[in-house]
């Protein structure tokens, strides 16, 4: 049932360790795939303009401008004025701007006011949104609702309700 190998750990050849030069392991360390810290905007960051990336974000600060990422979180101090657009937006500040995301998490003690495409959203209790909302397939391909800043309202064929959605703890 078991057959003995002539090379047993004892006598089987022992390889040098190899050796990488540090350009290397720099450039192969930037190559991986491997998942990255978040970008972070300080409480005391105040950014006029837009803001895009590839990876994930956290904003504690202020944003007057467009965001975009992979993954965004509105910390408790953030601000953003804007469109927000990511895979995941996830909110404990406060938006005043339209959110385009596969998955949003208005979270208790956030802030909305704007129109939100979706594939999932989940609001907790003591969030505050008011605008529209509507699910879509790829929240990310079609055109967005405009921001709550515009006076124009979102056509009657893409709405699907209009929420206040405010909760008061018992």
């Amino acid at each position: 049932m078991f057959t003995k190998n002539s090379k047993t750990p004892e006598t089987a050849p022992i390889e040098p360790p190899k050796v990488v030069s540090a350009q290397e392991a720099v450039r192969g360390a930037a190559t991986k795939s491997a998942a990255r810290a978040a970008s972070i905007i300080c409480a005391d960051m105040k950014i006029n303009g837009s803001v895009i990336s590839e990876g994930s974000l956290q904003i504690d600060g202020v944003v007057d401008g467009d965001v975009s990422a992979t993954d965004i979180t509105i910390g408790a101090s953030g601000q953003i004025t804007g469109e927000v657009k990511a895979e995941v937006v996830k909110v404990k500040g406060k938006i005043k701007g339209s959110i385009r995301a596969r998955k949003v998490e208005l979270e208790t003690g956030a802030h909305v006011k704007g129109d939100i495409v979706h594939s999932s959203l989940q609001i907790q209790s003591n969030a505050v949104f008011e605008g529209q909302v509507k699910h879509a397939d790829d929240p990310l391909r079609e055109t967005g609702p405009m921001a709550a800043s515009e006076s124009k309202p979102m056509s009657a064929s893409s709405s699907v309700g209009t929420f206040g959605i405010s909760s008061q703890p018992s």
